[in-house]
């Protein structure tokens, strides 16, 4: 099994207005069919009743309230393969288009994208335009972190067997968490900003810088087994890299990528 890139989702998203509709048994990851329709129907029937109650479900703010006739027309709605419907500054900065064969197809065995919705997709998986963060209390299902995080659980282990390069943002990285042997192949990663000789969290870049390690790996042809042989990979990439905690059988890695310029 290649390593994996577990990536967070975009609030935007591309239009489909001609694709094929959604065909939720057609979704990698079988196994979580099931779990996909009780979201699916959960947050259909939601935005097809009351709207001031799915907007406040959701966090829409009167210039978003037109999501919710989206959600409301999932299930016919056009879609999209995931590696181009989700738009934002990880996924300009990773240039998923912009690779060449091999580089996708290492990006189609390798990327991993977590959802409110549908729990985790590969690339190819098309589905609909939606907005359903992983923060979002549905009901009756109640916090989706927590419902997938048992769903997932079942899964995500076999599809995790070498390297996990964990990109996700907090709310997406409740949905599920490395264990047992696991724990030790898994690094996260911050990046800083080193200015004047001090250094600071970076926020917004910190996606795009994410998107750019992403395509860079990608594009290396590198296939590293554990965090370690990563961080060696990144640094010949040109990355300044260096570890703030290393791995032990109960906490992954944590690599921090440490940038002076924001692009």
């Amino acid at each position: 099994m290649a390593f994996q890139v577990l990536l967070p989702p975009s609030e935007g998203k591309a239009e489909a207005p001609d694709g094929p509709p959604l065909a939720p048994a057609g979704l990698s990851l079988p196994a979580l069919t099931g779990a996909r329709e009780r979201v699916l129907t959960a947050l259909v029937e939601l935005c097809r009743g009351d709207e001031d109650t799915a907007a406040e479900v959701l966090g829409l703010s009167k210039g978003l309230r037109g999501e919710i006739a989206r959600n409301a027309a999932l299930r016919t709605a056009g879609t999209l393969p995931a590696g181009e419907l989700y738009t934002g500054v990880l996924y300009d900065a990773l240039g998923l288009g912009k690779l060449d064969e091999a580089a996708y197809a290492r990006a189609e065995r390798s990327l991993l994208i977590f959802s409110g919705l549908w729990g985790a997709v590969r690339l190819g998986d098309r589905i609909p335009a939606y907005r359903c963060s992983g923060g979002v209390k549905l009901p009756p299902l109640g916090a989706l972190g927590t419902y997938w995080r048992g769903e997932l659980a079942e899964v995500l282990p076999g599809e995790a067997d070498g390297l996990v390069l964990d990109l996700r943002s907090s709310a997406y990285a409740a949905a599920w968490k490395p264990a047992g042997e696991t724990i030790a192949r898994t690094a996260t990663v911050r990046v800083l900003q080193e200015r004047d000789g001090r250094r600071t969290v970076v926020s917004h870049f910190n996606k795009a810088t994410k998107g750019r390690l992403v395509r860079d790996l990608l594009n290396s042809g590198a296939e590293p087994a554990t965090p370690g042989a990563l961080l060696e990979v990144l640094r010949e990439l040109g990355y300044t890299v260096e570890v703030a905690a290393a791995g032990t059988a109960r906490k992954p890695w944590q690599l921090d990528v440490v940038v002076t310029e924001i692009h």
